[in-house]
């Protein structure tokens, strides 16, 4: 693919994910590669209008590709040919034919990992190498994979995360191997294209899932185990931005632990869905002082806001700790009353 290709598709999908609106848009982002996502944020973050032709063509593109891939589910390559050659015409049914085919070859390995029933896949990877399991989880989506590690024995979940966080990348000839194992257990068809997996990223993803007791025990055995590694996936466990899940006596507690000029700092920038849930949760006259001080405080470099959010995520989590406040989380950690 060439670089104008590229550039011109990652123009595209930000068009895209600006018409279709942040909620969607944030579903999409989350299914794709690291290294994606923040040329596509870049986009976006410089496109400051979009002409309605440009959206309505971009729309268009998308809604043919959608229904396209359905007709080839549907029906195959040849019974979309068809269908696509009386909508679109022959040239443009080629294009969207031969991308679907590019996009196929694409595709992310273990498909069958997420299809299949998690008790299925619970009682498949129970008895795999720690090693074989925790790369097959860095493709399958989040809750899935949490629910899979929760059934695991307490040991063994720690030791999968340990290798979780700290797979980069695997060799085509590794996913081969193990997509032909999968293939045979399950009686399915998988690629065997490799790209970037894994990761603290990854990891993170599963534990936002899982339930209090679960992250406790994994987080636990990576301090003993690798407490880089640990410290670096509580940092990122909860985020800033997720301020905005916390119910208000929550958030009002954290705050008097946070001082005006990080949390103006820390909101420097920020959505603006959460700096209405800060301003919501203070008295009139602290929202118009913070209101203020963000706006008066000028340019302020990224690394300097990211880590005043940090601190207060800091914060947040050892007032978690200490039961103070409540971080959602999953169902087997539900509050009594």
């Amino acid at each position: 693919m060439s670089s104008k290709v590229t550039k011109e598709g990652i123009r595209k999908t930000a068009v895209l994910l600006i018409a279709l609106g942040p909620d969607i848009s944030a579903q999409i982002l989350k299914q794709l590669p690291e290294s994606m996502i923040q040329r596509i944020t870049y986009e976006i973050s410089n496109i400051s209008y979009v002409e309605p032709a440009e959206k309505e063509s971009v729309l268009d593109e998308f809604f043919e590709m959608v229904s396209a891939r359905q007709y080839v589910l549907d029906g195959g390559i040849e019974y979309a040919k068809n269908l696509l050659n009386k909508a679109l015409g022959v040239q443009r049914a080629k294009e969207v034919i031969d991308f679907l085919n590019q996009a196929k070859l694409r595709e992310r390995p273990f498909s069958i990992a997420r299809k299949a029933d998690p008790q299925q896949l619970t009682n498949l990877l129970i008895n795999e190498h720690p090693q074989t399991t925790a790369l097959i989880m860095c493709y399958m989506q989040a809750d899935k994979a949490a629910i899979v590690l929760s059934q695991f024995p307490l040991e063994l979940q720690a030791d999968i995360a340990e290798r979780l966080g700290n797979i980069n990348r695997t060799s085509p000839a590794v996913i081969s191997r193990i997509e032909k194992i999968m293939e045979e257990k399950f009686s399915g068809l998988m690629e065997n294209e490799t790209e970037s997996v894994g990761g603290v990223r990854t990891l993170v993803e599963i534990l936002n899932s899982v339930d209090r007791s679960t992250e406790r025990n994994i987080i636990s055995t990576l301090e003993e185990r690798q407490p880089d590694l640990a410290e670096t996936i509580k940092a990122n466990l909860f985020i800033f931005e997720d301020v905005v899940t916390l119910d208000k006596s929550s958030i009002q507690r954290f705050l008097r632990d946070v001082s005006n000029e990080a949390l103006a700092l820390a909101l420097k920038g920020a959505s603006e869905r959460l700096t209405s849930t800060i301003f919501s949760n203070m008295s009139t006259r602290a929202a118009e002082i913070l209101k203020e001080d963000i706006e008066f405080m000028g340019p302020v470099r990224l690394n300097t806001v990211e880590e005043a959010q940090r601190k207060i995520v800091g914060i947040i989590r050892k007032l978690d700790e200490a039961g103070e406040i409540i971080l959602g989380r999953g169902d087997n950690d539900g509050i009594i009353l």
